[in-house]
């Protein structure tokens, strides 16, 4: 009796959205994910199609994707020409996925920055809409209100049409559609954009930990001009921020603020200085900054909070990058250091964003 061939491995559907900085290795990344076919839409996302959807969380290239989506249901269509879109999508919506009973109901736009706010209109109108058909659930609750573990239904609608699944924030890698909220880095006072940076780290942080509570103690690294040191004082924690360079004369004679004008390589503490939490978002070799991280974890309280930027200056190539990524993390485990998450943040450049506890 002939052998029967072996069956062909079944293949899913994944939305992932690849930050436009990285899109001349868009072709190593989807091969180190092993995807089997891929439609871009739009200038970050990509529908792919996957016989194992583990490298998604699990391989090298894993760093790369700021958002992931199984995709469950999808209407290829162009909604400016359909009639009654907003009725008939979320009429499918309530079908298909009410008896899975979501926590949440997330929609948002392909194009998150695009100038026709169309479609962010229409994403608004279209939850509006399904929201109202779906008991149980407000749309009132701020979105980082949502439980991390458990399945939100996630929706993106586009030119291309809409795409929609259930799953967990912390599995998709962030509370809203497509990644992390957008914080504006351009109001009034605003010292630098690196405030915007670390607000949005504090709010993606809440997939994994809850936030710190007020008046902890922060050591920032390389704090100058100190838009993060506003931003953290903004929020009530005390700060100890430390620079070669001034701070910003609009932080002068903050109460919780101390700041140290000296090199990070020969601090030390005051004696018997214990701090919550560090932030170090240095430039140069991201190795050479977590080797001063790691020196001054001494004076963190066990478990304490580490948000470091690994850079990458310098490294021009796919696989340069992911070297970086490689040894700077075996180094902070070596430390050793308990990574929580890794992660491509949308005020992130050729960089990354990680969160460390000591």
């Amino acid at each position: 009796m002939p052998t029967a061939p072996p069956a062909e491995p079944s293949l899913t559907n994944w939305l992932i959205r690849l930050p436009e900085v990285f899109a001349p290795w868009t072709p190593e990344i989807l091969a180190q994910l092993g995807v089997a076919s891929s439609t871009p839409l739009g200038p970050e996302y990509h529908l792919i199609r996957l016989a194992d959807p583990a490298p998604i969380r699990q391989s090298p290239a894993s760093p790369f994707l700021c958002w992931n989506l199984p995709i469950q249901h999808s209407w290829p269509c162009h909604p400016p020409k359909m009639e009654n879109f907003i009725e008939k999508a979320a009429q499918t919506l309530l079908k298909k996925f009410g008896p899975l009973q979501p926590q949440a109901i997330q929609m948002g736009p392909l194009q998150a920055g695009a100038p026709d706010r169309y479609y962010k209109s229409l994403a608004s109108n279209l939850r509006g809409r399904t929201l109202q058909l779906f008991p149980n659930l407000s749309g009132s609750a701020p979105a980082e209100a949502q439980d991390p573990e458990k399945p939100t239904l996630f929706c993106l609608v586009g030119k291309e049409g809409l795409f929609a699944g259930m799953q967990s924030p912390r599995l998709s890698n962030g509370f809203h559609p497509g990644g992390t909220k957008f914080v504006s880095q351009g109001a009034a006072g605003t010292i630098s954009r690196a405030g915007a940076k670390i607000a949005e780290a504090l709010h993606y942080l809440k997939l994994h930990r809850p936030a710190l509570p007020e008046g902890s103690h922060w050591l920032e690294l390389g704090a100058s001009p100190g838009g993060m040191t506003s931003e953290l004082l903004n929020r009530s924690y005390r700060v100890t921020a430390l620079d070669r360079a001034p701070l910003d004369r609009r932080l002068d004679h903050h109460p919780g603020l101390i700041f140290t004008k000296a090199d990070v390589a020969t601090f030390h503490p005051p004696a018997g200085t214990v701090y919550d939490a560090l932030l170090c978002d240095m430039n140069g070799d991201a190795r050479h900054a977590l080797r001063q991280v790691i020196r001054l974890t001494q004076f963190m309280r066990p478990g304490g909070l580490i948000v470091f930027t690994l850079k990458t200056p310098g490294a021009a190539t796919f696989a340069a990058v992911q070297d970086a990524i490689r040894l700077t993390l075996r180094d902070a485990s070596a430390a050793p250091l308990s990574l929580i998450s890794l992660t491509h943040l949308t005020y992130n450049r050729q960089e990354f964003t990680c969160f460390f506890e000591s």
